[in-house]
């Protein structure tokens, strides 16, 4: 991607398909449902059942996967290390934040967007009362180096930096460059440095090794980086890959999730043969104990 964003208009309308998928699945609020991701859950259906079809899975599969295996981690990391402040990056209409205040009362919950975005999701959890000073919503651009977007300097204001954080990325690092989104996670990598027992949580999806499905997903993604103005990648091609890399960027530990090692242990869907999307949690400053 070789211009930062300004607004969060071109992904924005992803991120109301997601929070149309959380809502039709249990997982959301009637104050997150928007018109916009209403429109879009029924015009992708027909795509999304032929995807099911042909090939085992489909948007709707992953999104649900990486969602609630994310979830047990943070469950995981709150109750395996006392953690009480979660940072969600690009939360868009993600219900999580919600969730997790309902389940931890005394969790300090910062959800974080593009500005645009960010506006939106506040004046709905503002209107239905749901914000105050342990649930906050506040603007970031992950490409800025400078100013009040920054990360270092949205962490540095809104959490106490004697402590550590779990930071999540979700649905965001595939419309960048392996390039320009390594630069974020080496910044991320320092930042959790200093903040010893922080965790990472993040997503990859796999380039299949199927040519006429590798073919197919090109082309999807070629459309969807249009769409969004942004470069729709897909990163690794093996677990290892993925660990490797994240180390380098500077986590002293990266563990890979197969949604598979979770069927029966969490209600997520299963799709047949090799699930195409991956949870990476990273630790930096001190591996948390889980």
């Amino acid at each position: 991607m070789s211009s930062k964003p300004t607004n969060s208009s071109g992904i924005s309308f992803t991120a109301l398909y997601t929070g149309a998928v959380w809502h039709r699945h249990g997982l959301s609020d009637d104050i997150l449902a928007t018109e916009q991701g209403r429109w879009l859950y029924h015009l992708m259906t027909p795509f999304e059942s032929a995807s099911k079809a042909v090939i085992g899975g489909n948007i709707r599969t992953f999104l649900l996967q990486r969602h609630l295996i994310m979830d047990q981690l943070i469950d995981q990391a709150i109750h395996d290390t006392g953690t009480t402040q979660v940072l969600e990056i690009a939360c868009g209409m993600s219900p999580r934040g919600l969730r997790m205040r309902q389940r931890y009362p005394l969790l300090h919950m910062v959800e974080a967007d593009l500005p645009d975005m960010a506006g939106r999701k506040a004046m709905r959890l503002l209107a239905a009362g749901r914000l105050g000073e342990h649930h906050q919503v506040t603007p970031i651009d992950i490409l800025a180096d400078h100013g009040e977007y920054q990360i270092e300097k949205v962490i540095d204001r809104v959490f106490d930096n004697t402590k550590p954080v779990i930071i999540v990325t979700e649905g965001l690092t595939s419309y960048f460059s392996l390039d320009v989104i390594s630069d974020f996670w080496s910044r991320l990598a320092k930042v959790m440095a200093d903040r010893p027992g922080s965790l990472y949580l993040t997503e990859s999806y796999y380039r299949p090794a199927h040519p006429l499905l590798n073919g197919a997903l090109k082309a999807l993604g070629a459309l969807l980086g249009t769409a969004t103005r942004s470069q729709v990648s897909f990163h690794f091609q093996t677990d290892d890959e993925a660990r490797r890399h994240f180390l380098s960027c500077g986590f002293d530990s990266a563990t890979v999730h197969d949604p598979r090692v979770w069927y029966g242990k969490l209600p997520i869907p299963e799709s047949r043969g090799e699930p195409m999307v991956r949870v990476v949690a990273c630790s930096s400053g001190a591996e948390p104990s889980h």
